[in-house]
């Protein structure tokens, strides 16, 4: 099975020539989630007021934060959802053992946009119980084949409102997300050859930002939004360069003639580059300066470690081919400690962080056949994304 770096190098060279960390950082763990008590929390019986509380309640339990509970719950969620038209929310939550008010807000919004609203409201309850941003409000960009080819779709964080973005029937590949939430970079055959494109969510507008002679993938925009890194192959090997993206102008930042380099991502104050390497023979994960000079191989001793995503809670997620299945980890960048994340019963894949630091979206491959999981690095099991037609690969989530 052909995987994340051979997919994005050595089968795109292919078709150009013939066209948590050791330890992760807990706060509260999985075993040790809030109780809540939300039946005084009263919802209109209109299809938008119904709605809105499935989603808010999914969200809450799908956070892991939290288990419901009847009287006693450590937590009281009360309020209304009043639904004349538009809807009107009102939101209280409580410390129940000592009366304490942890958050009062009121919203409102269009009943069209009752999902919406209630995955807002489910991270500022998460936000003010837990002192952590959620990820109910995350939008994912993957690739999936239910139209026969590789396209570009856009969904919400718990798999619902799929919308696909490219119409091209070709072949789109490892898309990212820029630093403002709005912006795609993403390769494309739709051309025939293998370019990168922006795509901008607000406008609906793409443009071609790099197309060079041969491979121009692994776009990845810096954390301020004005440089990309990418893979670019048009002075022999693929190499790592840095594009201005005002100017367009051009920075090599590795030199590998006897290699290939692959995947990159941005730590989060945008000093360093992490990418993949096959330099020492088989694909391992490396971290270099901005600036350049010699990469630090961060990964371990698997014969293959690739498909690294920098998150912003500083830890590196990665997958890992171990005991001849591929499994997510994380890895400490400064220590080099790392702990695998996902199970083994399957290939896991691509994996993307969440903003909340505790959630990573991946590619889940079981029996040939692809779909989205979410993984929690607190322990809580992995669960499904989407339970629709086709394959889906190379997800990732919106910083906001």
């Amino acid at each position: 099975m052909m995987k994340r770096f051979g997919l994005l190098l050595f089968v795109l060279i292919g078709l150009v020539s013939s066209s948590a960390v050791a330890q992760v950082r807990v706060v509260k763990g999985a075993g040790s989630k809030s109780t809540i008590n939300w039946v005084g929390f009263v919802a209109s019986s209109s299809p938008a007021g119904a709605l809105f509380r499935q989603t808010l309640q999914a969200d809450l339990i799908r956070s892991g934060w939290f288990t419901p509970a009847g009287v006693g719950a450590e937590f009281t969620l009360a309020g209304t959802c009043e639904d004349s038209g538009s809807l009107k929310v009102r939101c209280y939550v409580t410390e129940t053992a000592i009366q304490r008010n942890v958050m009062s807000k009121s919203y409102s919004a269009a009943g069209a946009e009752a999902r919406t609203l209630a995955h807002r409201v489910a991270d500022d309850i998460i936000e003010a119980v837990t002192g952590r941003r959620g990820m109910s409000s995350v939008r994912l960009v993957a690739v999936g084949n239910r139209t026969g080819h590789k396209e570009l779709y856009l969904l919400d964080s718990d798999g619902q409102n799929v919308r696909q973005l490219t119409p091209d029937g070709s072949i789109a590949l490892a898309p990212s997300w820029g630093p403002d939430g709005r912006t795609i970079v993403y390769t494309s055959f739709h051309q025939r050859y293998p370019d990168l494109y922006m795509y901008n969510l607000d406008s609906g507008e793409r443009k071609r930002v790099s197309g060079f002679p041969g491979l121009n993938t692994g776009g990845a925009i810096s954390p301020d939004g004005r440089e990309m890194a990418l893979i670019l192959s048009k002075d022999g090997n693929p190499d790592l360069y840095v594009m201005n993206l005002r100017n367009r102008e051009l920075t090599r930042i590795t030199t590998t003639p006897r290699a290939a380099e692959a995947s990159p991502c941005w730590s989060p104050d945008g000093s360093r580059i992490c990418f993949v390497s096959d330099g020492m023979g088989s694909p391992q994960i490396y971290i270099i300066s901005r600036e350049g000079g010699r990469p630090v191989r961060v990964s371990g001793m698997s014969p293959e470690n690739v498909a690294p995503d920098w998150g912003a809670n500083g830890w590196i997620a990665y997958t890992s081919r171990q005991g001849g299945r591929y499994v997510v980890c994380v890895l400490d960048p400064e220590t080099k400690q790392t702990k695998q994340i996902s199970p083994s019963d399957a290939d896991y894949e691509d994996p993307s962080w969440a903003p909340d630091g505790r959630h990573i979206v991946c590619s889940r491959t079981r029996a040939y056949r692809s779909a989205l999981y979410v993984l929690d690095t607190l322990g809580d099991a992995p669960f499904s994304l989407l339970e629709t037609k086709g394959d889906w690969y190379s997800p990732a989530c919106s910083p906001k």
